[in-house]
């Protein structure tokens, strides 16, 4: 699931890069599918469809790619072209080895009004704060209590028909994940569990919306518009472990180690100085340099600080 995750933030860092003025909805969904099969997965949206909704259209596209006061589920187009000052939401799932990530951002094009700008950066924190939430003990509308109690203190509408979900071999999974809810009420949630949290926020008090004729777009009722965001998490002891992002450089914790043991295909058993081991693969930097690795190598590995026991060779000692 880390590797569908990687995949999911980084089309979405491809498609803000190309967000701008004058480009098609279509134009983004096209470059992120690209990306998405060149990377060794498949898009988990297209051609989907939920159980029981046979009337419905499967979804025809890569990217959930919603303008303005459209809240979710916008078809990418040809005939839909950016503007300045829109706001685009783009949600992206990405099936890889068997597991899905799903992600979703709201970008602006070019320079837009203060009141959008408050609005994504409210619903970012809103998605931050249940994040923090999820950790093993606590329960499941502790995460909706955190996104109601923060756009309610900033007069903003909760979108309350619709959640995140649980998700791993499936897209969408139990439990639901709602953006609504009181503190300590829900499942008891546990350290594993997967979930992606979705909070939708929309402009004024209203979280009310009505959905189009396609079947699929959702928009707010009032014409207002909206904002999305959306992580794939693990939930943990202390701090929820975040799938969909891209660890940073300065962020990844460098230890150095010996191989211990080759387990086939680029991966190894590493113990640390500390006599702890890690899994980890080979960078690709080491492998495009053919540079060999073999037991008994000292090499240096970064390991996220989520995770201490897996990580990526990034250098052999010589």
């Amino acid at each position: 699931m880390r590797k569908a995750g990687r995949i999911t933030s980084k089309v979405l860092d491809l498609v803000e890069s190309a967000v701008s003025e004058g480009v098609s909805t279509k134009y983004l969904d096209t470059l992120a599918e690209a990306f998405i099969r060149d990377s060794g997965g498949k898009p988990s949206f297209l051609n989907y469809r939920p159980s029981g909704s046979k009337d419905l259209i499967p979804f025809p596209a890569s990217l959930c790619v919603s303008i303005n006061d459209e809240v979710v589920h916008g078809i990418p187009r040809e005939d839909v072209i950016l503007k300045r000052g829109d706001l685009v939401s783009v949600d992206c799932g990405v099936f890889y080895v068997g597991y899905h990530g799903d992600s979703a951002r709201t970008f602006i094009v070019g320079d837009t009004t203060d009141e959008c700008k408050k609005l994504i950066e409210v619903t970012k924190k809103c998605l931050a704060l249940a994040i923090e939430q999820a950790v093993a003990g606590n329960r499941l509308h502790d995460i909706s209590a955190a996104v109601q109690k923060y756009a309610e203190s900033m007069n903003y509408g909760i979108v309350e028909s619709m959640a995140g979900h649980g998700i791993g071999s499936s897209l969408h999974e139990e439990p639901a994940v709602p953006n609504i809810g009181k503190p300590k009420t829900g499942i008891l949630l546990r350290e594993g569990m997967t979930l992606a949290i979705e909070p939708m926020i929309n402009m004024g008090r209203s979280g009310k919306i009505k959905i189009g004729k396609n079947g699929w777009t959702a928009y707010t009722v009032d014409g207002k518009p909206s904002a999305h965001f959306e992580h794939t998490v693990v939930v943990r002891k202390n701090k929820a472990e975040i799938l969909t992002i891209n660890l940073a450089k300065e962020e990844a914790i460098e230890v150095e180690g010996v191989i211990v043991e080759s387990l086939g295909n680029a991966m190894f058993r590493v113990r640390m100085e500390n006599n702890l081991e890690v899994i980890a693969r080979v960078s690709g930097k080491i492998r495009i340099n053919f540079i060999k690795i073999l037991p008994g190598d000292r090499v240096k590995v970064q390991v996220s600080p989520y995770d201490l026991t897996k990580g990526r060779i990034v250098h052999r000692k010589t």
